[in-house]
């Protein structure tokens, strides 16, 4: 006898909930891909102005497949108010090909179109599961017969650092930076805030802003360029350790331990001088000088720049989108 399968409403404080999506997320997109429950709790806790819902898809008492999606209010530097998300997408490959992934779809697109929200992004979320879509999951033609079209792919990066120097051919391009790249301290939060709104005040300044709401961040793990106008420059680092999980990166493939770096950015009044290789590099030392070895830059589309550093294309996904 065939089980029914039934749809619950996601709630975010059942950890049944949670680790439902870790189980079927790693049924669907294997070891390659792996997510765990500290992934899932981090990224279904709301940030400001957020909503986020989902369902869950049940046969009998095994969950077989779910969906999350979101929207953001109020932040029309990171997002128009007519675009939403769907976070994230999974059936249990057993059960495939059998509608599932359609209905639960189908119920996020509609959610999101009573919250107005007409164009939708797969993946790319304030706090994304992937970019995209991972290319090698072969899921572009479902996506496709859904009216999902991809503009263009974009790239993780990686590279193992256990040998890392700084470039030879680089070095000599900035010698003479008039600035110093160090770790951020505890009470230059408000300096670095006041950079991001004045050089990147999109997803970037709403995403640091999120990050010093929390109530144990870690700020060391910025590197900023200080220089005589103040910060004009950072990138941010993500150890084993870091409060956002690691695991969002799939460093799998890599040897251990692991490390991330991004987002990196420069003022524009400073662009083009060096500085922003001089802050790689710094953020790239001071990964290897704690003993990462396998790291990755994400979400990028100028792979060639940071091939510079000894990254090679890693990952690819598809930046899917849909008008309503």
């Amino acid at each position: 006898m065939t089980l029914e399968i039934t749809y619950q409403d996601w709630r975010v404080d059942d950890p049944t909930h949670i680790d439902a999506i870790t189980t079927v997320w790693n049924e669907a997109c294997g070891p390659e891909l792996a997510i765990s429950n500290r992934f899932v709790s981090f990224n279904t806790k709301l940030v400001r102005g957020g909503a986020q819902v989902g369902q869950i898809a049940y046969q009998g008492a095994q969950p077989i497949g779910f969906v999350l999606a979101s929207t953001l209010s109020h932040e029309p530097l990171v997002a128009a108010d007519n675009v939403g998300w769907i976070d994230a997408l999974a059936v249990a490959p057993a059960v495939q090909r059998q509608g599932i992934g359609s209905t639960l779809l189908t119920w996020a697109e509609d959610w999101l179109a009573q919250q107005g929200r007409h164009k939708i992004t797969f993946g790319a979320s304030q706090r994304p599961f992937a970019p995209g879509l991972p290319v090698e999951l072969n899921m572009l033609p479902f996506f496709s017969r859904h009216g999902y079209v991809s503009d263009r792919t974009s790239w993780d990066t990686a590279a193992n650092l256990a040998t890392y120097q700084t470039p030879e051919t680089l070095s000599k391009g900035y010698p003479d930076i008039k600035g110093v790249v160090r770790p951020a301290q505890k009470g230059e939060e408000q300096a670095l805030l006041e950079f991001f709104q004045r050089e990147f005040p999109g997803r970037w300044r709403f995403e640091f802003e999120n990050f010093i709401s929390e109530p144990a961040y870690r700020f060391s793990d910025f590197m900023i360029l200080w220089t005589e106008r103040g910060i004009d420059g950072f990138c941010r680092l993500t150890f084993e350790d870091s409060s956002r999980p690691l695991e969002r990166f799939f460093p799998y493939q890599l040897p251990r331990p692991w490390g991330q770096l991004g987002p990196i950015g420069v003022s524009a009044a400073q662009r083009g001088h060096g500085y922003g290789l001089a802050i790689l590099d710094a953020g790239l030392r001071r990964l290897h000088n704690n003993g990462v070895n396998g790291c990755i830059i994400d979400w990028t589309g100028i792979v060639d720049f940071y091939a510079k550093f000894g990254f090679q294309p890693y990952r690819e996904y598809h930046m899917l989108g849909k008008t309503l």
